[in-house]
């Protein structure tokens, strides 16, 4: 599949319980974008611990935010507080957030975060009820865990098209055929 470029820079900031499909879509737009791809879950696996993990995260994303080519991000988005700080370092970047938020049913997503051996059940549990869904503030994107890429792509590529179409310069309406305007 041909990469797609975004006329400015955005920074597409998954967000979901753990098994939602998170990480598979985010892989699939850092592709369809040719995009960098800043995963939490990577960096927890080679850091000493969560602190060194965060510090990881944070020094990653400063440094590929000075690029301004667009981002993929797929960090610790469970709370409000998380995503407003996030959003904020992002804007003052000259970024534009797009929060694209992964649902599926409770069952589903724990039986694959099971399967996939990434959390037993209990951690499962704990980590979903921390989680705070987005609020309509926040103007997150919602796709559906359980349908295709190919369907959900078209929802985040029409959100993030839009503001060109908008954007377009003004141009005279186009008379129904048949009819002549004169001005």
């Amino acid at each position: 599949m041909k990469s797609l470029q975004l006329d400015k820079p955005h920074a597409i900031v998954m967000v979901g319980i753990p098994g939602s499909g998170k990480t598979y879509f985010a892989h699939k737009f850092a592709e369809m974008f040719n995009a960098p791809y800043i995963e939490q879950a990577a960096l927890d696996r080679h850091a000493l611990n969560s602190e060194s993990s965060h510090e990881l995260v944070r020094i990653m994303l400063h440094e590929v935010l000075k690029t301004k080519k667009s981002i993929v991000i797929e960090v610790n988005t469970d709370t409000r507080a998380a995503r407003t700080d996030l959003t904020r370092d992002l804007k003052k970047a000259g970024y534009a957030p797009l929060f694209v938020w992964v649902q599926v049913d409770a069952e589903t997503a724990q039986l694959r975060s099971v399967k996939q051996g990434i959390l037993n059940p209990e951690d499962h549990e704990r980590i979903t009820k921390r989680f705070s869904p987005p609020q309509p503030n926040e103007h997150a994107l919602v796709i559906s865990g359980k349908h295709t890429y190919a369907t959900q792509a078209r929802i985040v590529l029409k959100k993030l098209t839009a503001p060109r179409a908008a954007a377009a310069p003004d141009r005279p309406p186009v008379p129904p055929r048949g009819q002549i305007i004169v001005r």
